[in-house]
């Protein structure tokens, strides 16, 4: 058997899961970021015009569900019930575009499960035998003495084991170990991030023991075949949980759907990467099924820093954060802000900065200047018929990103895909600053200035179409203003064949992204600093703030500025009020602390370099609307300026 079988010549159909959560309570930030990613890959495949199927659901079986049920006064399905309708309540709510959601406690799923035993017993890979070992019920897991920590706590979450001694059914896991290290020898990119995979390498090299595969011990959990005659036993969870991916597409029962099988990515945290790297691919070669092709193993989410926790009282809940920023909001800052695989801290402030630079100014703005520009030309009407005849260089560009996208998405790494994506609006907020629309129309250059607006609608068309995988509300509304559809028909005349917008009248909507000015949740429980760490954070967050994107860089408009008038500033041994002109009557009153190097008659006529779009501040009363640049020493300050005339107004960058 080929256990990397991909169809190969065929149109391969997409299987993406999220591991089924366990219903021990209710979904925290890390499960909607899971569900998060997965479904804006499926998404993205199903914009591609891919045949994919999106699995998601939940895990209700064990000895710690049967525990919980019991400490809660509840039957333990009906307390399965609850819990998993929080998760599936609240993926609906966010419009989670899952195709199944699946439960273990499904009698299809029950039934798929008695089949795959039966099948792996018949091969020999299960045979009965006893257990006695460290038992930690948190993980539903046998630990040797060995890796017990003080002989006694569990690796993995530090709680007191049990030592348990009992009948079992054991699977043969010893006997794939040498399959699985060819395995991820020749497929590197069956674990990603691939140093994920060392862990998991390490540990098969380390030696496999055979796998208890069931449990007398408590009875809350699949049943065995009837074919064992057997009935003192029910499944280990984690053999029940992990065949929940073919159960779910009706293995053991209506296989019409395992056409999707192998998936083509299997999210999971971290902390569960092992029984998806390990256990897993063993059942799937016990079974003669073939491997998915990539496990995609992200990381934990803290908040301002600190681990959640419920004694903390900082634990995040998804629906609290969508409800006062909007999911989609949510959906954006947690694919952009941490690559896949590291983990990532959840902090209002970053939160709010990403809405209020990427999301209101780059983006936001940026439909609301063509807006604007296309009403005052044009009446709205928008046609692309010159943008190659001046702006062939912009649109290259705007392709060349646009082809790289794929490799991001192929890689799990949606952070990047984000970053490359919001280049073009810096493509776009470049293209308005250098070309001014609103020069060429005095300078009776029409057609020049509407290509112009006919580039920026064109790149909003295609950035929203490739965004609506992770902000498809968002990228619908834009899509709308822009007079087309996000759909696979959309995606391959636009990204594939390159195509541009057909003429069309924009339509007005209002700002997409209103900014944010606080933090509109109450702030996590202060934890007590730990002096080291908060110097360490803070020369790292020194060292990171240095560093900018060309993207931000763009953001700042720079321009040339004539000083037409100049006074000081009563009562001020700092200010000089001075009124400066950037070109095409756009007069400017800047305040600014150089009296102590330059006095106001020595400034008249000069030219200077201006920070065009600060917000205005008010200086002693006064309205400030720009700054200048300006280099200081010990040797003092000098204004930087023009190295020769030019025509106020003129962008610097």
């Amino acid at each position: 058997m080929n256990f990397n079988e991909t169809k190969k010549g065929k149109n391969v159909s997409k299987y993406i899961t999220t591991p089924i959560y366990y219903v021990n309570g209710e979904a925290h930030i890390g499960h909607a970021y899971t569900t998060f990613i997965a479904d804006a890959m499926t998404r993205y495949e199903k914009l591609k015009g891919e045949d994919t199927y999106f699995l998601t659901g939940t895990d209700e079986h064990g000895q710690k569900i049967e525990e919980s049920a019991q400490k809660n006064n509840k039957p333990t399905q009906e307390f399965a019930d609850e819990i998993s309708a929080t998760f599936k309540d609240l993926w609906d709510e966010f419009e989670i575009s899952y195709d199944k959601f699946i439960r273990t406690t499904d009698e299809e799923h029950k039934k798929g499960v008695q089949k795959a035993f039966e099948v792996m017993y018949a091969k020999g890979d299960i045979y009965k035998d006893f257990y006695e070992g460290h038992y930690c019920v948190s993980c539903e897991t046998f630990f040797p003495e060995t890796q017990l920590i003080d002989g006694e706590f569990c690796p993995d979450c530090g709680r007191s084991t049990n030592i348990v001694k009992e009948e079992s059914y054991f699977f043969k896991l010893s006997k794939y170990e040498d399959a699985l290290l060819k395995h991820y020898e020749q497929n590197p990119n069956f674990i990603l991030p691939r140093s994920r995979a060392n862990e998991v390498i390490n540990f098969v090299k380390g030696g496999l023991r055979d796998l208890s595969v069931t449990r007398t011990s408590f009875s809350w959990g699949v049943k065995m075949p009837a074919s064992l005659n057997d009935d003192k036993h029910v499944m280990y969870v984690w053999l029940d949980a992990l065949l929940n991916y073919i159960t779910a597409l009706g293995y053991g029962s209506d296989e019409a759907n395992m056409k999707y099988w192998p998936a083509s990515t299997q999210f999971v945290g971290k902390d569960i990467l092992r029984f998806h790297a390990i256990y897993w691919p063993a059942f799937l070669m016990s079974l003669d099924l073939p491997l998915p092709r990539t496990i995609g193993a992200h990381g934990w989410w803290t908040r301002d820093g600190e681990k959640m926790s419920k004694s903390k009282g900082n634990v995040i809940a998804p629906k609290e954060v969508a409800d006062v920023y909007g999911v989609e909001n949510l959906r954006y800052f947690m694919l952009r802000e941490v690559p896949f695989g590291q983990d990532g801290d959840f902090s209002q402030r970053a939160f709010i900065d990403r809405i209020n630079s990427e999301l209101s100014n780059d983006l936001g703005n940026l439909l609301n200047r063509i807006i604007g520009m296309s009403g005052k030309y044009s009446d709205y009407e928008i046609d692309s018929v010159d943008v190659e005849k001046y702006h062939k260089k912009e649109l290259d560009a705007m392709h060349a990103i646009l082809d790289s996208l794929d490799d991001f998405i192929e890689g799990l790494q949606t952070h990047r895909y984000l970053e490359e994506l919001w280049k073009l609006f810096a493509i776009g907020n470049k293209a308005i600053e250098e070309y001014a629309p609103w020069v060429k129309m005095k300078e009776d250059k029409k057609d020049e200035a509407l290509a112009t607006v006919a580039l920026v609608a064109n790149v909003l068309a295609k950035a929203s179409l490739m965004l609506s995988p992770v902000m498809p509300k968002t990228s619908a509304i834009i899509a709308d203003a822009l007079n087309f559809e996000i759909s696979s028909q959309s995606y391959k005349e636009l990204i594939v064949d390159k195509k541009l917008l057909k003429l069309f009248n924009i339509k007005k909507v209002p700002p997409l992204f209103p900014r944010i000015e606080e933090p509109l949740m109450a702030e996590a429980p202060e934890a007590e600093p730990n002096k080291k760490e908060v110097q360490k954070q803070e020369a790292a967050k020194k060292e990171e703030d240095s560093l900018i994107e060309i993207g931000q860089f763009f953001e700042t408009s720079l321009k040339v500025g004539t000083i037409i008038e100049a006074e000081e500033v009563p009562k001020s041994k700092k200010l000089l009020k001075l009124q400066v002109d950037l070109g095409e009557g756009d007069l400017r009153q800047v305040v600014a602390g150089i009296k102590e190097f330059y006095s106001a008659e020595s400034l008249v006529q000069t030219q200077v370099c201006v920070v065009a779009n600060l917000k205005p501040a008010k200086l002693m009363g006064m309205v400030s609307e720009g700054m200048l640049l300006a280099a200081k020493d010990e040797d003092g300050l000098c204004l930087v300026r023009p190295e020769k005339p030019k025509k106020a107004g003129t962008p610097i960058g």
